[in-house]
């Protein structure tokens, strides 16, 4: 494995990142995992990249959020999917990789949630 290649850095890294972002979540926010899975794939897919009109994905919400009416009762299952490969490219220091696990895992959190685009745009400025 060539340490010097942001897609081939010990698997370690990110995966510790992505524990410790889960961590950081607010108690009431981490409980919401329960009704989402959280995978981690090296690459979106063509079709993935597709399907949201994207050159670059570093994760991907595909679900019902919670605030839709009957989302506990969803026939396909709520699931959060982050990047490997994307977010070790954009982010290649160590902390600077763990801040945008956990960037991306509460952008697509927020999704899962009822949280639109535009809305966390909203909000990342300050606005009402």
């Amino acid at each position: 494995m060539d340490p010097s290649d942001p897609d081939r850095r010990e698997p370690d890294l990110f995966d510790t990142a992505l524990a410790a972002a889960i961590e950081r979540l607010p108690a009431a926010y981490r409980a919401q995992l329960a009704t989402v899975a959280i995978v981690v794939a090296d690459e979106p897919s063509p079709e993935e990249l597709a399907a949201v009109g994207a050159g670059m994905l570093l994760g991907l919400y595909r679900g019902v959020p919670r605030t839709a009416p009957g989302a506990s009762h969803a026939a396909v299952p709520s699931v959060i999917t982050l990047y490997r490969g994307p977010l070790a490219r954009v982010y290649r220091a160590p902390d600077a990789l763990a801040a945008g696990v956990e960037e991306t895992l509460r952008h697509e959190l927020a999704h899962h949630l009822g949280i639109s685009d535009r809305r966390l745009g909203e909000l990342h400025r300050g606005e009402r």
